[in-house]
Formats: C-alpha cells, sequence, structure tokens
C-alpha cells in the first residue's frame, strides 16, 4: 500500500531538486540535474499535482543513494575491457517490473538462470561475462500512445509501476508521485538481495537447476547437447570464477523526475552520478539530441546504452556518441542494436563503418526482441524464438566479418516459466500464450528459453 503525503512539507528549496528559470544557464558549459527542464520532453506522464511531485523528489533526493559513486567507476573501469574485446556483457531481465515481484523466490530464480545463462556464454567464448540485470529499477516503460481506450473509455496509458497502475480506472492509471518513492524502496530491497546472491556459495547453483525434460521435442540431439552443456555449468561456476561475479544493474532512464532525485555529486572527483544504477539507456523514442531525455544523460559519469532501431542514421549516433562522451572514456557508450531479424543485415554494417571511421570506443550489444514483437491471438504480443535466435546469430557474424568484438546481448527474459514468447525447446505455440502471460508490458523469454539463448549463442560464436 502507498503511504500517505503531506502536501504542504515541501523541503530542499536549495538543492539540485528545485526549478530554475529556463535560459537561465549556458548549455554548452554548465549542467545540473534538472537542466532538462529547459528542454522539450517525450514520454513524461503528467501530474496533476506539481506540489506532491516536488515533494517526492526532495524526498527521494534524501534517501541513501542504491549505488555508490566508487561502484560506478569501478564498473566502467569493467566495461572497458568488452571495448577492447576481452569480455562479454549479459544484460537482461523484466520487460517492465512488478512491485508484486520483488519476492525473494522471484529474485532468487531469476539470478540463478542468469548465472547459468552467463555459464554457458563464458565456457563457449573463453569469455569472462559481466552480468547486468534490467532490475532494481525498471519501473517504467515507454508507450506508443499516450491514451488507451477500452469500452469507449479513454485514459493515459500504463507506463509502468513507478508511474501508474496497470487497472484500467481513472484511480489507477492517474500518474502518482508516491509510487517513486515506492519504487525507490522495492529497488532496495531486490538490490539488498542481489548483492547478498552475488557473494553466496557458488556450489548452490548445482541445486538449482531445476531442468525440465521435453521428451516431444522435435531437436532431440540439440536438447542432449544443450542439457549436457547446462549440466556442466554447475561445476563450471564453481570452479571458474574468473568470471565477473557481480551482478550490476541497470534501467531505462526514462523517469527524469526520479532519476533526477537520484543524481549525486561525488566529492572525490566533483562528478555527477546517477547513484540509482550502474548503467541508464536511452530509449528509440527519447535520444532526440535537442529533448530532455539527452540533455540529462550528458551531464552523468555512469555508463550509458543508446538503443538503435533500423531508422537511426550513422550521423545521428556519431552525435549522440559525442553529446554523451565527449571525453572517449572506455566503457561509456554501450550501443544496442534493436532492428529485427528482416532488416539487420541490411542497416547495421552502415553503423559499423562509420563508427570505426570516426575511431570512437563504444562497445557493442544486439537486443533480439524488440524488433521483432508480432501481435498473436487474443491480443497478445509475442516474439518468436527464431526470430529472436536469428537476429543474434546475424549480429555475431556481421560484426566479426567487420573485425569487430560482438560485445553482448540485451534480452527481456524471466528465470519463472512464464508462456508469452513462441518456440523453443518447450515449443510454446500461440495457443498456449494465454496460459501463463504474466508480462505488466512485453514478452519476455522464460527460464527455459533463456537457457537455450544462451546455448545458441555460445555455439554460433565461431
Amino acid at each position: 500500500m502507498l503511504l500517505s503525503y503531506d502536501y504542504d512539507v515541501i523541503i530542499g528549496k536549495h538543492n539540485d531538486i528545485s526549478h530554475h528559470k529556463k535560459g537561465s544557464y549556458n548549455q554548452s558549459t554548465l549542467w545540473r540535474p534538472s537542466s532538462w527542464k529547459d528542454f522539450p520532453i517525450e514520454q513524461n506522464p503528467h501530474y496533476p499535482d506539481k506540489c506532491a511531485l516536488e515533494y517526492f523528489q526532495n524526498n527521494i533526493h534524501n534517501h541513501p543513494p542504491l549505488v555508490l559513486a566508487s561502484e560506478i567507476r569501478s564498473f566502467k573501469n569493467i566495461l572497458s575491457s568488452v571495448t577492447e574485446g576481452k569480455a562479454f556483457i549479459l544484460q537482461g531481465g523484466d520487460c517492465a517490473e512488478s512491485f508484486n515481484n520483488c519476492q525473494s523466490t522471484v529474485i532468487r530464480d531469476f539470478m540463478f538462470t542468469f548465472n547459468q545463462m552467463a555459464g554457458l556464454i563464458s565456457q563457449a567464448t573463453h569469455l569472462p561475462v559481466i552480468k547486468i540485470g534490467r532490475i532494481a529499477g525498471q519501473y517504467a516503460k515507454p508507450r506508443s500512445n499516450s491514451f488507451e481506450t477500452q469500452n469507449g473509455i479513454e485514459l493515459p496509458s500504463f507506463r509502468g509501476e513507478i508511474i501508474n497502475g496497470a487497472d484500467f480506472s481513472e484511480k489507477s492509471r492517474t500518474p502518482d508521485p508516491q509510487r517513486m518513492l515506492s519504487a525507490y524502496h522495492y529497488s532496495s530491497a531486490t538490490l539488498n538481495l542481489i548483492r547478498a546472491i552475488n557473494t553466496s556459495d557458488p556450489t548452490e547453483y548445482q541445486s538449482r537447476l531445476n531442468i525440465k525434460v521435453y521428451p516431444g521435442s522435435t531437436e532431440q540431439t540439440h536438447y542432449m547437447s544443450f542439457l549436457e552443456d547446462l549440466y556442466k555449468t554447475a561445476n563450471y561456476l564453481s570452479q571458474k570464477e574468473n568470471a565477473i561475479k557481480p551482478m550490476y544493474i541497470s534501467h531505462e532512464a526514462l523517469l527524469l523526475p526520479y532519476e533526477e532525485a537520484m543524481t549525486r555529486k561525488d566529492s572525490k572527483d566533483n562528478k555527477w552520478y546517477n547513484c540509482s544504477a550502474h548503467m541508464v539507456w536511452v530509449g528509440e523514442r527519447t535520444r532526440d539530441l535537442k529533448k530532455a531525455h539527452i540533455e540529462y544523460l550528458r551531464g552523468i559519469e555512469n555508463p550509458i546504452g543508446i538503443k538503435c532501431g533500423p531508422n537511426i542514421t550513422s550521423d545521428t549516433l556519431l552525435k549522440l556518441i559525442k553529446k554523451l562522451n565527449p571525453s572517449q572514456e572506455k566503457g561509456k557508450i554501450v550501443i544496442i542494436i534493436r532492428m529485427g531479424t528482416g532488416v539487420i543485415k541490411q542497416k547495421l554494417p552502415a553503423l559499423i563503418k562509420s563508427i570505426q571511421s570516426s575511431r570512437e570506443f563504444v562497445i557493442w550489444m544486439i537486443d533480439p526482441m524488440h524488433g521483432n514483437t508480432k501481435n498473436a491471438k487474443e491480443g497478445y504480443k509475442t516474439r518468436y524464438f527464431t526470430d529472436i535466435t536469428d537476429e543474434m546469430i546475424q549480429f555475431i557474424h556481421i560484426l566479426k566479418e567487420a573485425g569487430v568484438h560482438p560485445g553482448g546481448v540485451h534480452l527481456e527474459m524471466t528465470g519463472l516459466d512464464v508462456t508469452e514468447c513462441t518456440g523453443g525447446i518447450p515449443e510454446i505455440s500461440e495457443e498456449d500464450i494465454s496460459y501463463r502471460y504474466q508480462s505488466l508490458c512485453d514478452p519476455r523469454l522464460n527460464r527455459m528459453q533463456s537457457l537455450e539463448i544462451a546455448y545458441l549463442l555460445g555455439k554460433n560464436w565461431n
């Protein structure tokens, strides 16, 4: 239940959460966590009570950071090894986290699935795997339409539980800034368990394999080889601790009032850090160079992902990189390709060539989920396992042919046995989708599909 709040208590009038007049600073030299407010913004919810919004921003700003600036600096240094082709990134998790899924079993099963995926990839590539969860903060989602209509009633679209509720009612769909404080506390609880599991005994993985048998699989040889490699991961993970052990956290930097509230200046280097996550990314709908999200992101020290769909141009991408990484730091910029299996071969090579010519330091990653979303029966969105796999494999081959290191994979997945994406070893059909469709927004790979993706990545690495 959300806590009640006092509209009259507004604190921190002189900190960086406070408003300032438009045009009151020189954009080229001065940046503040609140300077994004001087720019046009996309995907921003309308909060009816501005006093309540400012109150909760200040409240969150006075809470402890979730991630320390020193952790972010160390993480960026680790990512630099991917720029040099010496490591691989596995990034994944929920499409949009649910407050109700802040449960020990859900988080634990996700962590064990993720560690086994990392083990499969590391065994095949002989590279340490850096694990980055879409977790402990991925509570906001961009939407194509600002409003949704049901039975002739129009209400604001669901934008993630940090903003409003999924239930189709006026009360639920009205953006509530108090949800930001709830998201902070759920993120804190989730991160607390992640940190505990990060330091747990790796032999626990052996008892968490939970492999199901699918005797009707049409690819028995493939399935048995997959099982054999998977069972090896338990021993591999307990002995091969050169794989980078911690799981780092990330989310899309979408809700700027929250991101601003979590931005802190570190006393050691006098620089600004978004202390809600180790890494944040900007999406397709919010990466306009002249708008608020890029203005905010250009001022923080965190590694930043840039989602790139089929319509992005080389010129735009280069301008984004230069604006977000003017010092050309290694480990700072992650280009996350999300084009679709039928487009990537035509669109990606030109981007690669332009980055090579510019000599910018970037990490290349593939998101084979978002470009392959389809409409299934009964109004459900789904993704075909074959499309996801195909785009991932094409990405690896295209980059290697260009002499560039394929740096990572970015997935929407869960450790639960959901039925949201079709295909894979479980042979989920469109008729099966409604059985356990639990996502708040987009379809996710389930546990077995996630493990199979990691297995196929390894098999197609060379």
